[in-house]
């Protein structure tokens, strides 16, 4: 794999990322080498408000491209988002109770919709996780089949008991996803370690283009210089 080039912060209920200022995390990011930044809003996924402001302005301070996630569950919302210049946004819980309204966006954005698969393993087989990871709704597999028959073009596939808890990423889960679709998958969540990343990139043949940083980039576990260092060589 040449490139991992996903940085993530999450916008939560402030303008601050870590104690500092998003804008400022941000230029940090695309200074060390990130081709993406990784958004999300945490309280757009709860139900608790929204960061779109602070969402806008990320986008206009970096030259870089940035993918938005959390709480975009219609058109009204699809579009506010997508016009603040991202280049791609992630749908998640929309994904599973407006399908209809997801082929049509698939349909008309292509490319800038990716769709996210938060997973969560049960004694029924893998459920999907909606409403910030709170609800179990719906089988994975099914679930993916149709996305692909309404075209969707890239998975962002996260193991919701991993996302966040630096316990390394759920290969054996992201194997299962590539074996069953043809389209990109993105790690997303879960990498403590420049090993994790290396784990991940020897998967690039399989369909594995990208994973997502988040928690071990801001406590400085892993640096975003090392990670790339780590995944843009080829491998294998």
């Amino acid at each position: 794999m040449r490139s991992y080039n996903y940085g993530s912060f999450k916008g939560g209920r402030g303008k601050k990322v870590c104690s500092r200022p998003a804008v400022e995390v941000a230029l940090a990011w695309q200074n060390a080498g990130a081709k993406w930044i990784h958004v999300v809003d945490l309280d757009a996924a709860s139900g608790r408000g929204s960061n779109s402001h602070l969402i806008a302005d990320v986008i206009a301070a970096v030259d870089i491209h940035v993918q938005v996630c959390g709480g975009i569950r219609d058109e009204a919302i699809l579009s506010k988002v997508l016009a603040t210049g991202c280049q791609r946004v992630n749908l998640g819980t929309a994904a599973l109770e407006k399908p209809d309204w997801c082929a049509r966006a698939i349909a008309e954005h292509g490319d800038k919709i990716a769709i996210a698969l938060d997973v969560r393993s049960t004694s029924e087989g893998y459920q999907l996780a909606t409403h910030g990871w709170n609800v179990n709704n719906g089988n994975l597999w099914d679930v993916l089949e149709r996305l692909d028959r309404q075209g969707c073009q890239r998975y962002v596939v996260t193991d919701v008991e991993r996302g966040g808890m630096m316990s390394s990423p759920n290969l054996t889960l992201l194997r299962e996803v590539c074996a069953q679709t043809s389209s990109p998958v993105i790690a997303g969540g879960g990498v403590s370690s420049i090993d994790d990343l290396r784990a991940l990139a020897d998967m690039y043949t399989l369909g594995v283009e990208g994973a997502i940083l988040g928690q071990a980039l801001h406590i400085g576990k892993v640096s975003l210089e090392d990670a790339l260092a780590a995944t843009q060589s080829p491998r294998g």
